[in-house]
């Protein structure tokens, strides 16, 4: 958590991440040149076309990464320590995208009479032939959606944006994901008659999109038994010796997502949702007397849902009351922030 912006906030968890990342990204471009040479001993003089195909498969499969880990981390937490510097990959990706554009615009539009740039634009009109497409615009579309990704990644952007409104727009990279499998698809059934591409991209679709559904599937089975389903004011949500000490129970009240915490032998409930970038509070657990969120690392205190001092993120809590070992919370929940008693455990029942 960070109190005001700052540029950079290094810490040796995102060295590493970043230094294995850069690593792996460098390891796959040595690579793909030196096997691609292998395939074809006698390239072009400029080895151009060996370097925009190195760069552009670097970012595409990057991008399927990064698609990848949301979904992954809905299934298991194991992918959490993926999922908390994505927007690295995001940025890293981005970078790799840029060098195959620069190298695009220079070998095949930097020899003509009109602007490159200009070129890239006008030099294909025909948007009404599948074969003779200008895959290329799709492209520069994808590339300008990460370029916005990228330059508002900071969670400078993020609080003054509001997290609702960040987490919209940013579900842009699904545009431009589709934008590129058109890109590459087209570009492969212009230039490629080896449909072994093709099919590539098209097993990486099935990948993202059953990925995707599964995670989904998954939520809606969780969010099913909603425990709300008469007028009670309060409603049963198990017994004490259900929930972990320092950890949480997570149920579906009223259609939301609410954690119930054990702690110092206490019960607390507050809304699962965590106000950065809404990860699940109740996956998480309490650290220094705070609810850490497993995504990034934010807190709130279990009893008021308010973020520890200067820190300013609320979210809403419940009213919790027991009846013997049996845990009862309120269906509706108070304003974010507002702070409740929580539910003391009996010494006879905590033993």
């Amino acid at each position: 958590m960070s109190v005001n912006y700052k540029s950079i906030q290094w810490n040796r968890q995102k060295i590493v991440y970043d230094l294995i990342l850069v690593g792996l990204v460098a390891l796959y471009i040595f690579l793909f040149r030196y096997i691609a040479e292998q395939i074809d001993p006698y390239p072009s003089p400029d080895n151009f076309g060996l370097r925009i195909r190195a760069y552009g498969s670097a970012a595409f499969i990057l991008l399927h990464v990064i698609l990848s880990i949301g979904p992954l981390s809905r299934l298991s937490p194991k992918f959490y320590p993926l999922l908390f510097n994505r927007r690295h990959m995001g940025v890293t990706m981005f970078a790799l995208a840029v060098n195959h554009a620069r190298l695009v615009r220079f070998r095949y539009h930097g020899f003509g009479n009109l602007d490159p740039t200009t070129s890239v634009f006008v030099s294909n009109t025909n948007y009404f032939s599948l074969t003779g497409f200008p895959f290329e615009i799709l492209g520069v579309v994808a590339l300008g959606i990460f370029l916005f990704m990228a330059a508002t990644s900071h969670d400078f952007w993020l609080v003054n944006l509001t997290a609702p409104v960040w987490k919209a727009l940013h579900m842009g990279v699904y545009l431009a994901y589709g934008l590129l499998v058109g890109h590459v698809v087209l570009g492969a059934l212009q230039s490629n008659r080896d449909p072994l591409l093709t099919i590539l991209v098209g097993l990486g679709l099935v990948w993202i999109l059953g990925l995707h559904l599964i995670a989904g599937w998954r939520e809606v089975q969780r969010d099913r038994p909603d425990l709300a389903k008469t007028n009670a004011e309060y409603v049963e949500i198990g017994c004490i010796a259900d929930i972990p000490n320092n950890r949480a129970k997570v149920v579906t009240i009223g259609g939301e997502r609410v954690a119930v915490f054990k702690y110092e032998d206490k019960i607390s409930a507050v809304s699962n949702v965590c106000q950065h970038q809404n990860g699940p509070l109740g996956e998480g657990k309490i650290i220094d007397g705070c609810i850490t969120c497993p995504w990034h690392g934010y807190q709130y205190i279990p009893d008021s849902g308010a973020s520890p001092p200067p820190f300013t993120e609320k979210i809403p809590t419940f009213d919790v009351k027991l009846e013997g070992d049996r845990i009862l919370v309120k269906t509706i929940p108070h304003p974010p922030g507002t702070q409740v008693d929580p539910a003391i455990i009996p010494v006879e029942v905590a033993q």
